[in-house]
This record gives C-alpha cells, sequence and structure tokens, in this order.
C-alpha cells in the first residue's frame, strides 16, 4: 500500500483532493490501479466521505474512472492519437485565446499575466512538491489567458480539457522549464502590448514546441 501523509483536519476535503491528486499524477496510484475508498481512508486518518468526494472530482478531471459495481480505477495515460487530439483542440482554443486576449483583457489581467509569467520556481530536494508546483503555475498561466479572452465559453473550454494534469501525468519535460518560462514571458507580453498578431504567435509557438518536448514520451 502506498505511504501517504496524514492530511490536516482544518482543510480536510480540498488536503484529501491533494493528496489523492498528487499520487495520481506521480503514479503512486499507477494507471490502471483499482481505487480502494476504505483503504485510502485508513490509510489518510479520515471517513470515507472526503475520499469519496475528491474522487468525484478527480473523476470529473478525468484522472479516474467510476463504472458500475467496480469502482474507482486510475484512469490510462494519454495514447499517441489521444495526445495529437488534445493538443489539435488546444491550438485552436488557446491560439484564438490569446488573440482575443490581446484586445479584450482588463489592465488588471494583463498584469497578472505578466506577473505570473514572470515567476519561478524554486529548485528543492523534494522533486513531487517541485513537480506540482511548476505544473499549477504553467496551468494558471494558460488558464489567465482564457480569462482574459473575455469569453466565457473559451474558458469554460479550456478548464474542461484539464491539459496539464493529463500531459504532466504521462511525462514531464524537466530539462526544458527554462525555456518554456521564456514562451511564457513572450505570450504574457505580447498580451500587454495589446497585439493580437503577436499574442497568437506566441501562444501557437509555444504550443507547438510543448507538443514536440511532450512528444518524447512517444518514444517507445
Amino acid at each position: 500500500m502506498t505511504s501517504f501523509r496524514s492530511v490536516k483536519r482544518s482543510t480536510l476535503g480540498e488536503d484529501v483532493y491533494a493528496t489523492l491528486r498528487s499520487a495520481v499524477l506521480e503514479h503512486n496510484l499507477a494507471p490502471g490501479d483499482r481505487v480502494n475508498i476504505d483503504a485510502l481512508a485508513r490509510e489518510l486518518e479520515v471517513s470515507p466521505t472526503p475520499v469519496r468526494e475528491a474522487l468525484a472530482r478527480l473523476e470529473s478531471e478525468g484522472l479516474v474512472r467510476k463504472r458500475a459495481l467496480a469502482g474507482y480505477t486510475v484512469s490510462p495515460l494519454l495514447t499517441r492519437d489521444e495526445f495529437a487530439d488534445l493538443f489539435d483542440m488546444r491550438l485552436l482554443l488557446e491560439c484564438a485565446a490569446a488573440r482575443r486576449a490581446a484586445t479584450h483583457a482588463t489592465d488588471a489581467l494583463r498584469r497578472a499575466l505578466v506577473e505570473q509569467a514572470a515567476q519561478t520556481v524554486a529548485e528543492s530536494g523534494d522533486e513531487r512538491a517541485w513537480h506540482a508546483a511548476f505544473t499549477a503555475q504553467d496551468a494558471e498561466l494558460h488558464r489567465l489567458v482564457a480569462q482574459a479572452s473575455a469569453s466565457p465559453l473559451l474558458l469554460d473550454a479550456f478548464t474542461r480539457l484539464h491539459a496539464h494534469l493529463h500531459l504532466h501525468r504521462r511525462y514531464f519535460p524537466y530539462a526544458q522549464t527554462a525555456v518554456t518560462q521564456r514562451e511564457h514571458r513572450a505570450l504574457a507580453d505580447a498580451i500587454a502590448g495589446h497585439d493580437p498578431d503577436r499574442s497568437e504567435a506566441a501562444m501557437r509557438r509555444h504550443l507547438t514546441q510543448a507538443r514536440d518536448r511532450h512528444l518524447a514520451a512517444f518514444t517507445d
């Protein structure tokens, strides 16, 4: 049984959710594993209720699946075809969002984008924590672009993809984080500069290069 740290009682539901999501992303709960709610509750020293609530959230993100009479299992990793389809969808949605953001974003969101792109995640001895922090930072910048587009439909479609969770669950290009951050800054600067052509091009370049970086997961 995978060893989990006890969760804090003050934020029980969120802590259980964060713990289980991290376990799935880091393969402590591996693709295809059956999830035993009672065993997890004992391991986390909580009742089954917050575990069920956390699993329902993870199901909405596509990280676990629920089958009648069989309970929850951890979702399989993206196949090559699913990976290609995900990036095709991201290129459609996020390039359009970046273009709209250049002309529709509020001043506050432009500042937030520049500040988010300027952030770095300090390296530490805990690779899992660093991975989680960088993934969250990356996802937040893309979410801000979608929000800045001033299109609730674009933002909703982006949110439903949960792209970062699925990509970084299969493979994380640790050696390319500095390149990713430079691409983020170029994107944020273009949107802050009210330049729709440059913003769309920066997003397209970033997603295309991110796609190439993640293709390393499919070389076997």
